[in-house]
Formats: C-alpha cells, sequence, structure tokens
C-alpha cells in the first residue's frame, strides 16, 4: 500500500506539542502532495495544529491503535520514538524528528513509566547503541514487535498483569480531593472528644489554655500536614498512605516497622471508636430502663453487632463506603450546627440552674483562667491530642485516589483548618455560656444581699457556691453532656457523637487494610504475604478486612481498653514523627530526585515536627512510649536483619552517598602517614566467582581493613567487550555482595591484558582510598603459552612497580581458576530444572488422564512408561555428575574454599629476606589478626652469615618488638648462597631449555638471525650473566622444601627482574623454581617505602 493512497488515518485535529512525520521519500511514485513534493527532503516536524494533508504519528497513547493497524499493511518497523529506517523493494520511509533522518525520540512521558504502570503503557526509547551504532540495513520486521514496545519490557511483572485483570474486571473506583480526603480526614479529626470532653478540657485549662491546647495539638498535625504534603507531590503515590510515604522516603527498615505497627493500631483503633458507640447506645438504654444483660456485656453485643454491619459496608466496596461517610459527614455538620444554634436559642430556668446562661462577658471573663482540679496543663493536652489525630485518614487510601499528588495536600490542610476553627469556636462558645460549676437545681438563686464575691453565676441571680463543699452534677467540670443541653435539639448532638464514632471506625477499618496490604505486597514480611492479594475492580483487600475484623473483634471482646488506647495513640504520633523526620532526611539528603510540588514546607520544620511529635509522645504516656520505641525499635532490627531485596531510592541512600562524598573529600586533606598505612589492593580475579581462594586470601587482609577491588580485563572485538562488560557489572557486584565480600568490582576493555591492567593501576580508587598493592594469582600454565602471553604478565608485575604500588602473587598447588567446572555446574543446574519440569507435566497429565472416566486405566500405563522415562534420565544425570566430578577434580573445588574454612593451629613462615618496607612482614600479621587464622603462630625467616648467626637474631628480635608484631619464632638462614644439588639444578635446566637461544653454539649471522625473530629467548650471556640469582631461587626452594613444608601458609619476598634486562621466561622459570611442591605461598614485594613504625 503506497501511504499517499491511503486515507489520512493519523490526522489529529488536537493539539500536540511534537508531530513526527512518517515521510514518503519514494522517487517511483508520483502521487506525492504538492507541499512534499519541493524540496524532497523538507522539515516536516510540526509544532502546531496545522495538518493539511499529513500523514502524522502522535506520541500519544491513543493513537496506538490507529498506528498498529496501519503497520499492517504498512513499512515500517517501530512505534513512537522507536522507528528505524526499512527498505522495501518500492518505498523507503523514515521517521523524521526536527527534520532529520533519525531513530531518536521525542520526550515523552510513557518512557519514564514504570513496567505494568495502571495510568499507562510503559515504552521503550531508541538505547544508546541504536543511535550510536551504525544502522543495519533491510531491518526484518517482527509482527509482535509494536506489541512488546507498547508493553515496555515486552515482560510485564506480576504487578503489570494483575493491574490488567482487575483493568478487565471493570473500571476502578478513584475518589476526588474532596471525598477521597477531605471528608475522611474531617471526620477522623472529629471524635467524640468534639461532643463530651471538649467542655470539660476547656473548663479546666479556661479558654486562653485550652485555645493554646488546641493550638498546640494543631501545630503537631499541621506541620505534619505539610511534611506529608511534601512527600506525597515528590512522585506518583501508590496505596498505603503513611507506609508507603515513609517506606519510599526512609527505606524498609522504617517502613516495615512502623507500617505494621500503624496498620495494627487503626485495626485497634476501629474496638476503641465502636465501644464509644456502644457505650452511648447503652447510656440511652439504661437511662430508658431497658438493658439487655448487664453494661459489660451489652457494650460487647452491641459493639460486635455494629462491627459486623461496618465490616458490610466496607467489602461491599470502596463507593459504599465514600457515601456512607458522606451521609455521617452530613450529620456531624447538622450536630455542629445545632449547636452554635442553641447558644444564642434563649436559655429556660432549668437550663440557667444547671449552668447555662447564653453568652455571657462575666462568664468569659470569669472561665477565661485555668481552674486545674487534679489534672494539669500536660495531663489535659493528653486527653485532647487523640481529637486532633485522623489527618492520614485521606492518605491511607492514596492508591482509591483519582490523583493523588494534588489531592492529599489540599484535602489534609483544608481539614486540619477547618476542623481547627470548629474546635476553637466549640470550646470558646461553650466557655462563653457555661459556668464551671452548677447544682441543677432551680431554686438555689441569689438571696438578696448576699455578697457574690465576683462569681457570674452570682451575678446572673444563681447561687452554685455549695458546689464548693460537696461535688456537683453539673456545669463545664461535672457534667460530660453539656453541648447536648445547650444545642438546640438534644437528640440531635447525641446522632452526632453516634456519627463521630461510626465514620472514624470505618475510617480506621477502611486504613488498616489498605496500608497492611500495601505493607504485605512489598514482602518485607515474608509470612505476611497471603495478604497481599486483592479482589474485585477496586483490588479490594478482603483477606485484610477479615484480619482487621477478628483484631477488632477480640479487642471489643476481651481486651482493656482504657489501657491500650495510650499505647494505639503513641503508635499513631510515632508514624507522623516518622513523616516528619522523611521529609527532613529527604531534604537533607540533597538528591537530585527530591523535588516536590508542594513548596510550603521547610526541612528544619519539619525536623521540629519530628521531635515534637516524640515529645508529645511522653506527654501522654511515657511507658507507652517506651512500648511503642520498644516495638519499633524489634521490627526495625528484623528487618535490618532480613534486608529486603527492594530499592526504592530512599533519602538514606542519598544520605549515604552525601555521607561517603564528604569523607571522601575529607580524607583527601589528610596526609598519609606510616601508621595508618592499609593494604589497598587490586585483584586480577576476572570474574570474582571465578577464582574464588585468590579473593578469599585478599579478603582475609583487606577485610574491614582496606580497599579490595576484584577487576577483570576484557579483550578481543571491542564491541563485544563493552557489551559483555557492561551487562556483567551489576551481576558480579551482586555476586559480592550476597557472598558477604567486602569488595568493589571493576572492568575494563582494552587492546591487550596489560593495557588494560595499566588503565587500572592509574585509575581506579578515589582520593586517598587509591590501590597500593596489586595482587594476582601465578600464572601456571606459563609454559604452554604465547611469548605475547608472558610478556603481557611480566609486562603487568613492572608496570605496577613503575606506578609505586606493592605486588603481591599466590600460588597454591591446584591453581585458582575454577570457570569449568562452574561451567559444568550451570549445565547440571539446566538439567535439573529440566527433569523438575517434566515432573510437573507428568502430574498434570496424571491428573487429567485420571479426570477421564474409563480412560484412566489408558491412563496408568503411561503413567508407568513416563515415569520410566524419568528414572532413565535421574540415572543420567548422575552419571554425568560423577563422571565430571571425576573429570574436574574434585580437589579443585576444595582448594578453591581453603581460604574461607578455619584454618587449623600451626604456622605462617615469613622469609623475610629483602627490605621492602614491611609489607612481606604486616600481610601475615594482619592475617594473624583475623578469626580463621588467629590459631597460626608467625615464624620469621632471615637471611644472615653464618658466623654473626646470634647477632642477627637478636638485631631481628629488637626490631619486631620495636614492632609489636608478635612471632613464634625466629630463624637465620645462613646457608642461601650455596650451591643447589645436581638434581634441582637439572630440573631448572631442563624446564628453560626450550626457551634457550643457544646462540653461542651457532655462527655470528645464525646467531643474529635467531634473535630478531625470537628476541624472547633465554640467551646464553644473560643466563651466564644472572647465574648465582638463578642459583639463589633453586636453593631457596630447596630451604623452603626444608623448613615450611609443613607451613599453613608460606609469606616470601618477591624477586626483582631488572626491566629490559632479565627475559620474561627467565623471570617465570624463577618464580615457577621458587614456588614449586609447596604450601599456599604468597610472593611479596613491597614499593620500598615504609609502611611499618616503632615511633608513636
Amino acid at each position: 500500500m503506497s501511504m499517499n493512497n491511503s486515507p489520512n488515518v493519523f490526522l489529529d485535529p488536537s493539539p500536540n506539542r511534537f508531530q513526527v512525520n512518517v515521510i514518503n521519500e519514494s522517487h517511483d511514485n508520483n502521487a506525492t502532495p504538492q507541499e512534499d513534493a519541493d524540496p524532497p527532503h523538507y522539515e516536516e516536524t510540526s509544532f502546531t495544529e496545522e495538518a493539511h494533508g499529513r500523514h502524522r504519528i502522535s506520541h500519544r497513547p491513543g493513537n496506538r491503535a490507529l498506528y498498529e493497524n496501519f503497520l499492517q499493511n504498512g513499512d515500517t518497523v517501530k512505534s513512537d520514538g522507536n522507528l528505524h529506517p526499512y527498505d522495501t523493494h518500492n518505498n523507503t520511509y523514515y521517521l523524521k524528528t526536527f527534520g532529520h533522518n533519525t531513530v531518536d525520540a521525542v520526550p515523552n512521558i510513557d518512557y519514564y513509566r514504570n513496567t505494568g504502570s495502571i495510568s499507562g503503557a510503559k515504552m521503550n526509547r531508541p538505547s544508546l547503541l541504536e543511535i550510536h551504532e551504525q544502522l543495519a540495513k533491510n531491518i526484518a520486521v517482527n509482527p509482535g514487535s509494536i506489541e512488546r514496545v507498547t508493553n515496555g519490557d515486552g515482560t510485564p511483572g506480576d504487578e503489570a498483569t494483575a493491574n490488567k485483570e482487575e483493568e478487565s474486571k471493570g473500571g476502578f473506583v478513584k475518589f476526588g480531593w474532596v471525598k477521597g480526603v477531605l471528608v475522611r480526614c474531617m471526620l477522623n479529626i472529629w471524635g467524640v472528644m468534639l461532643f463530651i470532653r471538649l467542655s470539660w478540657i476547656v473548663g479546666q485549662a479556661g479558654i486562653g489554655l485550652g485555645v493554646v491546647i488546641i493550638l498546640l495539638a494543631t501545630t503537631v498535625t499541621s506541620i505534619t500536614g505539610l511534611s506529608t504534603s511534601a512527600i506525597a507531590t515528590n512522585g506518583f503515590v501508590r496505596g498505603g498512605g503513611a507506609y508507603y510515604l515513609i517506606s519510599r522516603s526512609l527505606g524498609p527498615e522504617f517502613g516495615g516497622s512502623i507500617g505494621l505497627i500503624f496498620a495494627f493500631a487503626n485495626a485497634v483503633a476501629v474496638a476503641m471508636y465502636v465501644v464509644g458507640f456502644a457505650e452511648t447506645v447503652v447510656e440511652l438504654l439504661k437511662s430508658s430502663g431497658a438493658l439487655m444483660v448487664d453494661e459489660s456485656n451489652d457494650i460487647r453485643i452491641i459493639g460486635s453487632i455494629t462491627v459486623v454491619v461496618l465490616l458490610g459496608i466496607s467489602m461491599a466496596g470502596m463507593e459504599w463506603e465514600a457515601k456512607a461517610q458522606v451521609i455521617l459527614l452530613v450529620i456531624l455538620l447538622i450536630a455542629i450546627a445545632n449547636f452554635f444554634i442553641g447558644t444564642v436559642i434563649p436559655t429556660s430556668n432549668e437550663k440557667k440552674a444547671r449552668g447555662f446562661f447564653n453568652y455571657q462577658a462575666s462568664i468569659f471573663a470569669e472561665n477565661f483562667g485555668p481552674d486545674f482540679r487534679g489534672e494539669g496543663f500536660f495531663s489535659v493536652f493528653a486527653i485532647f491530642f487523640p481529637a486532633a489525630t485522623g489527618i492520614l485518614a485521606g492518605a491511607n487510601i492514596s492508591g482509591d485516589l483519582e490523583d493523588p499528588q494534588a489531592a492529599i495536600p489540599k484535602g489534609t490542610m483544608l481539614a486540619i483548618l477547618i476542623t481547627t476553627v470548629a474546635y476553637l469556636g466549640v470550646a470558646i462558645c461553650v466557655a462563653a455560656c457555661v459556668v464551671r460549676d452548677a447544682t441543677g437545681n432551680i431554686n438555689d438563686t441569689v438571696v438578696s444581699g448576699m455578697n457574690c464575691n465576683g462569681s457570674s453565676a452570682c451575678t446572673l441571680g444563681y447561687d452554685f457556691s455549695s458546689c464548693k463543699a460537696q461535688e456537683c452534677h453539673y456545669g463545664l467540670m461535672n457534667n460530660f453532656q453539656v453541648m447536648s443541653m445547650v444545642s438546640g435539639f438534644g437528640p440531635l448532638i447525641t446522632a452526632g457523637i453516634f456519627s463521630a464514632t461510626l465514620s472514624s471506625a470505618l475510617a480506621s477499618l477502611v486504613s488498616a487494610p489498605k496500608v497492611f496490604q500495601a505493607l504485605c505486597k512489598d514482602n518485607i514480611y515474608k509470612a505476611l504475604h497471603f495478604f497481599a492479594k486483592g479482589h474485585g475492580k477496586n483490588n479490594e483487600p478482603l483477606r485484610g478486612y477479615v484480619l482487621t475484623f477478628i483484631i477488632a473483634m477480640a479487642f471489643i471482646l476481651i481486651a482493656e481498653l482504657n489501657t491500650i488506647a495510650p499505647i494505639i495513640s503513641n503508635f499513631f504520633l510515632a508514624s507522623y514523627a516518622l513523616i516528619n523526620f522523611s521529609c527532613f532526611h529527604a531534604s537533607y539528603a540533597k538528591s537530585p530526585g527530591w523535588r516536590p510540588a508542594f513548596k510550603y514546607y521547610n526541612m528544619w520544620v519539619s525536623l521540629f515536627g519530628a521531635m515534637l511529635c516524640c515529645g508529645v509522645m511522653f506527654v501522654i504516656n511515657w511507658w507507652a512510649a517506651l512500648i511503642t520505641y520498644a516495638i519499633e525499635l524489634f521490627l526495625y532490627i528484623y528487618v535490618t536483619y532480613k534486608k529486603p531485596e527492594v530499592n526504592w531510592g530512599s533519602s538514606a541512600q542519598a544520605l549515604y552517598y552525601v555521607n561517603a562524598l564528604d569523607s571522601a573529600l575529607e580524607l583527601t586533606a589528610v596526609e598519609d602517614h606510616v601508621k595508618n598505612f592499609r593494604p589497598q589492593c587490586i585483584v586480577l580475579t576476572g570474574g570474582p566467582m571465578t577464582r574464588p581462594a585468590l579473593l578469599d586470601i585478599t579478603h582475609s587482609f583487606t577485610k574491614n581493613n582496606g580497599l579490595c577491588i576484584c577487576c577483570q580485563v576484557y579483550t578481543g572485538l571491542r564491541k563485544l567487550c563493552v557489551k559483555e562488560m557492561n551487562s556483567g557489572m551489576a551481576k558480579k557486584q551482586a555476586w559480592l555482595t550476597k557472598n558477604k565480600r567486602k569488595a568493589f568490582y571493576a572492568a575494563v576493555a582494552a587492546d591487550s591484558f596489560r593495557d588494560g591492567v595499566k588503565s587500572l593501576l592509574q585509575a581506579s580508587g578515589l582520593g586517598r582510598m587509591r590501590p597500593n598493592t596489586l595482587v594476582l594469582g601465578f600464572k601456571t600454565d606459563w609454559r604452554d603459552a604465547s611469548a605475547v602471553q608472558i610478556e603481557n604478565y611480566v609486562g603487568v608485575i613492572h608496570d605496577a612497580f613503575d606506578f609505586e604500588l606493592g605486588v603481591v602473587i599466590v600460588r597454591i598447588s591446584q591453581g585458582f581458576d575454577i570457570s569449568q567446572v562452574l561451567q559444568v555446574q550451570e549445565e547440571l543446574e539446566k538439567l535439573e530444572q529440566e527433569r523438575l519440569a517434566l515432573e510437573a507435566t507428568i502430574q498434570d497429565n496424571e491428573f487429567e488422564e485420571e479426570s477421564h472416566g474409563i480412560r484412566g486405566l489408558f491412563g496408568k500405563a503411561r503413567k508407568f512408561n513416563i515415569t520410566k522415562h524419568v528414572t532413565k534420565k535421574d540415572s543420567s544425570i548422575n552419571t554425568i555428575q560423577s563422571m565430571h566430578v571425576g573429570e574436574f577434580n574434585q580437589r579443585l573445588l576444595e582448594a578453591s574454599n581453603q581460604f574461607k574454612k578455619k584454618q587449623g593451629k600451626g604456622t605462617i613462615d615469613v622469609w623475610w629476606l629483602f627490605d621492602d618496607g614491611g609489607l612481606t612482614l604486616l600481610i601475615p600479621y594482619i592475617l594473624t589478626m583475623r578469626k580463621k587464622w588467629k590459631d597460626c603462630k608467625l615464624r620469621i625467616f632471615i637471611g644472615g652469615k653464618i658466623n654473626r648467626i646470634e647477632d642477627e637474631k637478636l638485631a631481628m628480635t629488637s626490631l619486631l618488638s620495636k614492632f609489636r608484631i608478635k612471632y613464634a619464632d625466629i630463624k637465620i638462614i645462613g646457608n642461601i648462597n650455596m650451591k643447589p644439588n645436581k638434581e634441582s639444578w637439572k630440573f631448572f635446566e631442563e624446564m628453560i631449555e626450550p626457551y634457550r637461544l643457544h646462540e653461542s653454539c651457532k655462527d655470528l649471522t645464525t646467531a643474529e638471525k635467531l634473535k630478531r625473530e625470537t628476541p624472547w629467548k633465554i640467551t646464553d650471556a644473560e643466563l651466564e650473566a644472572f647465574k648465582e640469582k638463578s642459583y639463589r631461587q633453586v636453593r631457596l626452594n630447596e630451604l623452603l622444601q626444608e623448613h615450611s613444608r609443613a607451613a599453613n601458609l608460606i609469606v616470601l619476598s618477591l624477586p626483582v627482574a631488572r626491566k629490559g634486562v632479565v627475559s620474561d621466561h627467565l623471570y617465570m622459570a624463577w618464580l615457577e623454581i621458587l614456588s614449586k611442591n609447596l604450601p599456599p605461598i604468597l610472593l611479596v614485594r613491597g614499593n620500598h617505602k615504609n609502611v611499618l613504625t616503632f615511633y608513636s
């Protein structure tokens, strides 16, 4: 199909910022529109609504279906920004962005989504490789490619699958900021305290301090609301409320601990609110003489019935629950309005006798100051504060909000403002109308000539002076039902109490399962994952509802709620404290990812809010605060120990980075000192899992002490090397972390092994944390290696010395490389997986066959045959395994693990033949400090003259005592420079024979030609010049066999070959003969700078 003959299916009349056009550049087609004809490569990117006759692909999800339809007939390759040029026989289509032939994509929100996002499908932008490398021609089109691009990675996870399932069930119920946040917060904040305790509080504290108490509580909640708003607007908010906000800010340790106790607190709060409701009902029944059993059991019966009803409303769905909340809010608002109306309705004599006189300046003045009776400011504050909580009711259902980022700040802060005004209004009005004490007797009027002594009731004609001598039952201080008395219609206040308790209970009943479900989904506590499953179109946590119901019912039936109430209040306060601390911590970490849209917050105010919450916890109840901290600490330690595999980009991670950076910079300003020297090693392990023993021995003296970098050099075709290197970086670092190796992994791609190591030696490290020692394994296959490989290996040692690094060469009898064994293990694991898959298939077949009636008889026969097949496969696996164990030698695996085990009693023999600054002595000393090596004693061997053995020993004893290094023995070897025995020397000569030039046996011309052709060979002149040194290496091996054959480890001074003078093969022969047939040996040479000192 030619594009120009097709209808304008891509014409989109709606404005779009970027419109990327598909251009037909075929010279065979003459049907090109006028505007595209001249010039042919005309800039087609449009930033306006003009789209006259152009075929456009808009970067908008709405056009995807049209585009996919077009692809079935057209020749384009990929969707949106991921198109490549594709050549057909007749036409060539290019994606033009800003008028250039490029696969570069314009900015698009779909590139930034998570896989499985419910708000839109994730798309993949072109990779850097795709736009950097040369484009391949004639790219084949895969019909499913568009679908894969549309779905992101092509393998959506469980979350994405679950989201699709939920979407297929029907549309989500989403709430706006009024119904979702404002209504819920107002209902949760306005509790029974408003109707039955606020009058008592203002009676005790007076109007002045009462207002202070309300404002102090509001300060705590307002700061928390600001912090919540900042966190909620710093990215997309999912379900989980306080847990989600804290966990994504501070990490799973804080989030997991607070999430569990916050969900539990909400569950118990359901019981508290329901019992409050039941108590009010029982009071009404009692006044009517209609008790069912007795007060306690009636509360249990009514409470149980109420919880069942509330559970039914909640499980019916969020839509029904929201409708119930709106109805309860209307009742509550009517009840509050009823109170304010009642204050201006002229009072009756009966109400006057109970202390209500309408608004009176004298009553306002009398009640302005405090009159604490058995209470203090903080105890009254502790009683009031729970009335201000409930600000997270909207945030707790964040997953059910249409736009959580906008709804949570707006709804929460407005709810705090409205409820605070209501509390202040009710407190001031009731204190301006009602006296503190009243008898309730209409006959207690003032007698003429009586002295009132400033009593406002007295000036208004009533004598309540008897209340000083005996307890009265009316007035602010004595009657909890003052608001019912003041109101225009008393039963409406009772309805308000019912509304306040039931709405709070309903909000808590919804919040607890939602928070708990979010916690379980993150799988921080694996045993609770059962409760993560959601049901229905709104992903309702039905299992969480049942659990919350059971907890609430248990506390209604058996718990002492007066004892548990302070702990619950402290649980909520702990959540508030952590939310405030999260906001402070995220700001303090200065992470570029901390960009909240809500700007009305301050990090120091948030910190103050966190401290204020902690202080209020102790004010309310000190023992409850201690219990809260203890539970939170226990859960924090548990989650830290379990280390859940999550990465949420928390502010803790950002702060780790900032602290590490600051510490590194501070360390740079500190000059090196010999007392603080520690081995900081580059270890040439390749992949760390392929040479574990080399890593283990290095880790033994660098763990918690120095830097350890496992390095790998990739050589070969650069493009393939870089790709392999990049794909393996995270995997190999993860292997180190999983195996508890305190080391870093670094890799380079280079033309040769030597060039790669040279780059690592120069560029590794940061500031003062730079390597000072190179550790590498001995090249056991050097005799079979090419001259270039030998040159690279020895060249690495020369380069290390050039860069003034120490060198440690490690040799063990079995060698280090176990990559072949790992490969075999991988194959065996694949076979095992195939076997398990086959068994699963067989079980499925058995089930199907048995479920087909009489056909099950045939199924048994087939079952027998298949089982026989499995048995054969099993035996073949065992055969393969035993074959490979024999082939690859079990001893190699044992040798690779030898440094992981605790070393038994024995010795570390240190042959400190040459003074290299002390590294040869320091490394074994550090080893003896380790748990695995602590049973090994140091034996020191040094060279000396036969006639001065005792003097040499005394000098070394003195030096070691000054260094404060403990040792078991010192041995002076006086015969190092003797000639080796004939057998040993003969072996050495036979070993180097294939690498000798023998130029003295040939004529001059032939000798010169051989030197040019094989410059790496050992010349006779060189061998003669270094004959004494060769003798020494052979003789040292004899001495090592004699003295250190039984040692756990040998540490020996590494001989240094002069660069450009000693040939590579001769040097390798020295190392070979020196370390042959011995226990594990470390050949060590420091950089000849002091690493030991005896000065303080």
